[in-house]
């Protein structure tokens, strides 16, 4: 008996088959793009080729695996496409990423996500779903035909199973915005006073299963990868924290109750409790960035393109830390609470102007920014970790990262076991659909 669980990511798609013993027999992995977008601020997939790739990734590993008995479904949060009342897209897949909340509402004071976040009394961000849809709902980008929104892991389940319908799973819904934790739905009467058609929200689902596919294979409602990810990489120990970096950095921790700061943000988990989550908007993509700024300085001096990462990690292979690295605080693309709060360097010298210094402080500006975060949670809840997992393709790329992390939380980081945490975790949910 197999599960496969297949998860939707920003760049990749990645799909896993395994047992029941949750040994991991089959993996698969293809890239994800964006759309060319002629708005600066829009970050956009398209959905047709997301879920049809999806499609097929499934039905290969159905076909090279007679077993599997159930599918698992995860992917990226917050970001939302619109569907017509036959169930079909009318879309793109507006993601985490889009930015067009973070534009000049009214006079220019505040933006569009601070507007809904004052009359609401959210706090909103954007590329949460919930301010996407106002937007657009302003604007008139709404598609004339579309009923209901959902995320792209929930429009697949819905071409799994044939329904016509999205229901989805609380994490995913919380993810949205204008979700009530307290009651576990979305508040309908913030959105109507928020001048949102509450209709247009789909039904969250509480059953884990939410059908079959024609050949009889159960289908879960998708998970948020945010969970799904520490599900897998934990393996069911809930004193351990999940630091993920990839083109962004979170870390997550289970808690038994709610905690509500401005840095840190409660979302539903497994069994009745909660992930505790803080989240950089700008993990790996600041040591990217960098490579970047090293690849365009090559092209501008001899005119060539060269990968930079091959000479980077040369250059910490080969020399220890410095002891007066510039003080980077990678906050490119600003914070959750405040978009505007901007990277910076400082500690500059004559004698630390150089491509070593500035690899390793990005490095340590990285690991010091979600340390931060880590500090943030421990000033509310008293309750250090025991574990220090890290996952991701910053990690994995990028061995130096774990050590730099493991000196700065003063605590071993160790790599969560799997590649595809998240595609793992839902794969391991899934199973427990066919009991």
């Amino acid at each position: 008996m197999k599960s496969i669980g297949l998860d939707i990511g920003t760049s990749s798609i990645s799909a896993v088959v395994i047992n029941d013993e949750k040994e991991v027999c089959d993996i698969f992995t293809t890239s994800n793009r964006y759309i060319v977008s002629n708005y600066t601020y829009e970050k956009i997939q398209n959905t047709d080729d997301i879920v049809n790739e999806s499609l097929e990734i499934i039905e290969r590993l159905i076909v090279k695996h007679k077993d599997v008995v159930a599918i698992g479904l995860t992917g990226q949060m917050h970001g939302i496409l619109y569907v017509d009342k036959a169930g079909n897209a009318v879309s793109p897949l507006f993601t985490w990423e889009d930015k067009r909340g973070n534009l000049p509402y009214g006079l220019g004071l505040q933006s569009w996500a601070e507007h809904l976040s004052r009359i609401s009394g959210y706090n909103l961000a954007t590329g949460y779903g919930c301010v996407t849809h106002y937007y657009n709902l302003k604007n008139g980008f709404v598609p004339q035909n579309a009923v209901k929104i959902c995320s792209i892991s929930d429009y697949l389940a819905m071409k799994l199973v044939g329904s016509k319908v999205p229901r989805i799973d609380a994490s995913m819904a919380a993810s949205f915005g204008f979700y009530n934790l307290e009651k576990g739905s979305f508040d309908k009467r913030v959105l109507t006073l928020s001048e949102i058609d509450t209709d247009i929200l789909p039904e969250v689902h509480s059953n884990l299963c939410i059908g079959e596919t024609d050949s009889g294979i159960r289908v879960c409602a998708a998970v948020g990868d945010n969970q799904a990810s520490f599900f897998g990489a934990t393996l069911g120990n809930e004193d351990a924290m999940l630091i993920n970096m990839g083109t962004a950095g979170q870390i997550s921790i289970c808690s038994e109750t709610r905690l509500d700061t401005k840095e840190l943000e409660t979302r539903p988990y497994i069994n009745s409790k909660w992930l505790i989550v803080g989240s950089l908007l700008c993990g790996g993509q600041s040591y990217a960035l960098l490579e970047n700024f090293f690849k365009e300085t090559v092209r501008c001096v001899v005119g060539i393109d060269v990968c930079a990462y091959s000479a980077m990690n040369q250059l910490l292979n080969e020399h220890e830390m410095p002891n007066d690295i510039p003080i980077f605080i990678p906050r490119f693309n600003g914070t959750r609470k405040n978009p505007k709060d901007f990277a910076s360097i400082t500690r500059i010298s004559v004698d630390n102007f150089t491509p070593l210094h500035f690899i390793y402080g990005i490095l340590y500006g990285i690991a010091n920014e979600t340390n931060e975060l880590y500090n943030h949670y421990l000033e509310a809840s008293g309750k250090p970790v025991t574990t220090i997992i890290g996952s991701g393709n910053g990690f994995r790329k990028n061995p130096h990262l774990c050590r730099i992390f493991t000196d700065v939380f003063g605590k071993e980081v160790k790599l969560s076991q799997y590649n595809e945490e998240a595609a793992f975790g839902v794969a391991v949910h899934a199973l427990s659909c066919t009991k």
